[in-house]
């Protein structure tokens, strides 16, 4: 199942009950603050909460401006400078400085918008609520942030009032050969916040012995990935490197837009299936996607350590871009 912290949809759900609803958001932050820009939390016009802007050390305080914000009808742009000591009751080495935007439902964030943002989060479509401060507008963007988008990056637009929040859909992981290499991929990407599905036709492999409580397809490749869907939010990865196996998975990929596609073998394993893509009628662009051999070189011996090689090039793709 996707998982992420459904906070537009808890507070678009209390204003609907009209129990009236605040989004607050972490728009800049300083030293070391507790959440990173983007971050949200939701308040209900009764002081429920959902989400967090800091480790708890403020969040007090927003709770009070917010509700204030819902009296009046107004957004609020608050700054609060973590101390010393509060910094070190939620972890951190020094205090820091964090500002907020408080934005009452209905008054500053438009219903409709908000509808159609949690309709998009729900069709994991990735979308940016862009908000320009001065002005008071708001709108929803599905292009022109590929970087913020790509990085899940929030801010500000450079020299502007302009705010960006990105809702990115949660991360999946689709791995076709449920191997040895899985069995410790698989839990390492759900600590990375991967939503993984297995997919393998030979239930020896694919079985719920082997991988308790996953999402497990014993499905032909093709058709599996095309039921799990390859989407701007999804890596793939072929550890088969069975040419039955994997070819149909990957010709499939080479055509969507998921953003990261690797695939098990040496060099040379890697040179044939090259072959029989270009043979297949496959671009020199689309077969460059292809991250063969599989991770970053970090000299990976045995199972465990080509599962860390592995997440470790993912995250550099998701991050930087190939």
């Amino acid at each position: 199942m996707d998982r992420f912290d459904p906070i537009p949809e808890t507070a678009l759900k209390w204003h609907n009950a009209g129990r009236g609803a605040c989004l607050a958001t972490v728009i800049e932050t300083w030293g070391s603050a507790p959440r990173r820009v983007g971050s949200q939390l939701a308040i209900s016009g009764d002081g429920a909460i959902a989400g967090s802007v800091s480790g708890g050390c403020v969040e007090g305080a927003v709770i009070v401006e917010a509700l204030e914000a819902l009296e009046d009808g107004t957004m609020r742009e608050l700054e609060f400078g973590v101390s010393d000591a509060d910094a070190f009751a939620v972890g951190l080495a020094c205090g820091g400085t964090i500002r907020v935007l408080v934005e009452p439902l209905g008054a500053v964030l438009p219903v409709d918008l908000m509808e159609e943002l949690v309709a998009a989060r729900a069709a994991r479509d990735p979308v940016a609520v862009v908000a320009d401060l001065d002005a008071g507008s708001r709108r929803l963007a599905r292009s022109g942030f590929e970087t913020r988008f790509r990085m899940d990056r929030a801010g500000f637009e450079e020299d502007s009032r302009t705010f960006v929040t990105i809702h990115n859909p949660p991360l999946r992981l689709v791995v076709v050969g449920a191997v040895h290499i899985a069995q410790a991929l698989v839990p390492m990407a759900r600590i990375a916040g991967y939503d993984p599905i297995l997919i393998d036709p030979r239930e020896t492999f694919g079985s719920e012995a082997r991988f308790p409580g996953e999402t497990i397809l014993n499905d032909w490749p093709d058709e599996a990935v095309e039921t799990a869907g390859l989407d701007s939010r999804t890596a793939l990865v072929l550890l088969t490197h069975d040419p039955k196996l994997d070819d149909p998975a990957l010709m499939r990929a080479l055509r969507s837009g998921c953003f990261y596609i690797g695939a098990l073998g040496s060099t040379r394993t890697h040179a044939k299936r090259v072959s029989r893509l270009e043979e297949a009628g496959f671009t020199e662009n689309e077969i460059a996607r292809i991250h063969g051999p599989i991770g970053l070189d970090i000299g990976a011996a045995g199972p465990a350590e080509i599962a860390v090689s592995i997440m470790g090039e993912m995250t550099r793709v998701l991050r930087r871009g190939s």
